[in-house]
C-alpha cells in the first residue's frame, strides 16, 4: 500500500514549509492526483488524517482532485485522454502510447493560518 508512503511524503514537506514559512497550522489542503498514478484516493485521505495527530495538519480539510490522463500516440502522433496505462489510442486502436499527464501527485494548494 503505497499510499503510505505517499502520505509520509506528504506531510513530510509541509512539515518542512511550515517550519520554512512560519506557520503553524493548515486549515485546508489541496491535493492533485493524476488518474494514472495508481493512487487510492480513499486510501490516501485516510493515511493522512491518520498521520496528522500532533502535526500541523491534524484538523485539516483535504480535498482531492483528480487530473486526467494523456497519452501521446506513437504510431499516429494524436495526443489522447486515457484512463489507465492499458488503453488503447481511441483515435488509430494502436498501444505504443506514452503518458504525457495524469501520472503524478501534487500537492496544489494550501491554506494555513501563521498565528
Amino acid at each position: 500500500m503505497h499510499e503510505i508512503s505517499l502520505a509520509c511524503d506528504i506531510l513530510r514537506v509541509i512539515e518542512a514549509t511550515a517550519a520554512r514559512e512560519n506557520f503553524f497550522r493548515v486549515a485546508q489542503i489541496q491535493l492533485e492526483i493524476g488518474s494514472l498514478a495508481s493512487v487510492e484516493q480513499q486510501a490516501l485521505r485516510f493515511a493522512l488524517t491518520a498521520m496528522a495527530h500532533g502535526t500541523c495538519l491534524e484538523g485539516s480539510e483535504i480535498t482531492i482532485n483528480e487530473v486526467h490522463g494523456v497519452a501521446h500516440c506513437i504510431d499516429c502522433q494524436a495526443s489522447v485522454g486515457v484512463t489507465t496505462h492499458f488503453d488503447a489510442c481511441p483515435k488509430c486502436g494502436g498501444h505504443a502510447l506514452q503518458a504525457t499527464k495524469g501520472f503524478d501527485v501534487r500537492i496544489a494548494d494550501l491554506v494555513v493560518f501563521n498565528d
